[in-house]
């Protein structure tokens, strides 16, 4: 890996900051959020004229800039750093890389040149709130099949084929075409977004499969309603479907590989996204971490500036640390994700996994800090410190917890056994269906059965103790 960034690169990071620090103010960002979009459409119009900022990672042959991973990581550091509130994430990093590897060459043709000049912005759909586990960057919740981990297969996040989700059916009237009918929560941007990418089930439950629709923002039947966020620089929209009619994505296998190919796109979208978040959070951490050090070095309290205090300077200090550490995570997660499939496939989806869950980490620490030494005037509307705190939250809770990041990480590399495994992230007795964690599954099946174990409480022949039968609990 080489450390150091070229020259274009560096002048990306160097012209967008120059942008972005004179047309996205705290003022800015306030009022932008109250637009009928939620962002600054000027502002957005400027970004993609001047750096071409939505087509960065496309294809030059789609009219894209023709970079990749660690440009769009270091782009999004820098509108993470003013938080800046755009369609560039749902855009740029979920739907059109999915539009890229899954879309047929006319649909590609047609979609993506729009998409690179900023002409048309898109919203990815999951059913289910489940982002984070269509993309692969946690577990399915309900991963564990008869003891095995089974997160890939479970398709829970899409309905599973069951009540719920967003189904999908052929259009038997026009002859082509599909019909989706659903609802979607917490879609990014997807209020004001003018193509959506929606993730359905489609064959019913025997053969079902999940697979990818484009709905466009005028098409019959669909309901898109704006949704009060806690961070109000990410908007979301809650989108309804009724019957409404829509286009695959690529093309339909008739169910051979049950959707196997749009969960591997997901997937690699999901690693470069993570490596994408992982700067934008260590942008934002940087931010609040340089407010407050500017607020302390100007703050006096008994005669001296507050940031001469040792208490203070430690606290600062390590913060500096954990946004340091967290750049260095998502540098090289931005890296790993670059080098395309392979043997890195693997190593780059645990590097940015680990990434995003330390960037969120001082994202949180930083957001905190900065709101704690600011003071009375850091809990206030008026200042900015809110905006960092409230993003921090926002986005542990869209894309994390951090403990379900790293239980990932840890189960691809293979750090624990089957019995090891939980579906929420848990280890050794910790957030998983078995209380016992990693012990023995059939001893402790045998001890909710009232058979007892031989150094369990029931007692050394497998009998009840002497307080009696013992009731299964479950967890």
């Amino acid at each position: 890996m080489d450390a150091a960034f070229t020259e274009e690169q560096d002048e990306i990071r160097r012209t967008l900051r120059t942008l972005l620090r004179e047309r996205c103010g705290p003022d800015e960002v306030k009022a932008a959020v109250h637009a009928a979009p939620g962002y600054d459409e000027a502002l957005w119009r400027q970004l993609a004229r001047t750096l071409g900022l939505p087509g960065l990672a496309l294809p030059a042959a789609y009219g894209g800039v023709g970079c990749g991973v660690t440009e769009l990581a270091l782009a999004c550091e820098e509108t993470g750093r003013v938080l800046l509130p755009s369609p560039l994430l749902p855009t740029a990093v979920f739907a059109a890389p999915l539009v890229a590897a899954l879309g047929t060459e006319e649909q590609r043709a047609e979609l993506l040149p729009r998409i690179a000049k900023g002409a048309l912005t898109a919203a990815l759909a999951v059913p289910g709130r489940a982002l984070p586990e269509a993309l692969g960057l946690v577990g399915a919740r309900d991963g564990v099949r008869n003891g095995m981990w089974d997160g890939a297969q479970a398709g829970s996040w899409a309905g599973g084929g069951r009540a719920g989700g967003v189904q999908a059916r052929p259009d038997r009237d026009e002859g082509t075409g599909w019909r989706l009918y659903g609802q979607v929560e917490q879609v990014l941007g997807g209020h004001s977004a003018e193509l959506l990418l929606v993730a359905a089930r489609a064959g019913g439950y025997a053969r079902g499969r999940t697979l990818l629709f484009l709905v466009p923002a005028e098409a019959d039947g669909l309901v898109r309603t704006r949704l009060t966020a806690l961070d109000a620089t990410r908007p979301q929209a809650r989108v309804e479907l009724r019957d409404v009619p829509a286009e695959l994505l690529g093309v339909d296998g008739g169910g051979s590989g049950g959707g196997e190919e749009v969960a591997e796109a997901l997937a690699a979208v999901g690693t470069a996204a993570a490596a994408v978040l992982a700067a934008e959070a260590v942008g934002a951490a940087d931010a609040a971490l340089a407010r407050t050090v500017d607020y302390v070095r100007a703050r006096e309290q008994f005669g001296r500036p507050i940031g001469s205090f040792q208490a203070v300077k430690h606290r600062l200090a390590d913060v500096y640390v954990a946004v340091q550490a967290a750049r260095s995570a998502a540098y090289y997660a931005a890296w790993a994700a670059a080098q395309g499939g392979g043997a890195e496939t693997t190593e780059a989806a645990v590097a940015g996994g680990l990434a995003l869950a330390q960037a969120l980490e001082a994202q949180r620490t930083a957001a905190a800090e900065a709101v704690q030494l600011h003071g009375g005037i850091g809990f206030t509307w008026e200042h900015e410190a809110h905006l960092y705190f409230k993003r921090a939250a926002s986005d542990e809770l869209l894309f994390g917890p951090v403990h379900r990041l790293r239980a990932r990480a840890a189960e691809r590399e293979g750090l624990f056994g089957a019995a090891d495994r939980a579906p929420y992230g848990g280890h050794e007795g910790r957030g998983g269906n078995d209380v016992h964690g990693g012990r023995d599954a059939q001893a402790v099946q045998g001890a909710h059965a009232g058979q007892g174990r031989p150094d369990g409480p029931d007692g050394p022949d497998g009998r009840d103790g002497p307080d009696g039968p013992r009731k299964a609990v479950a967890v």
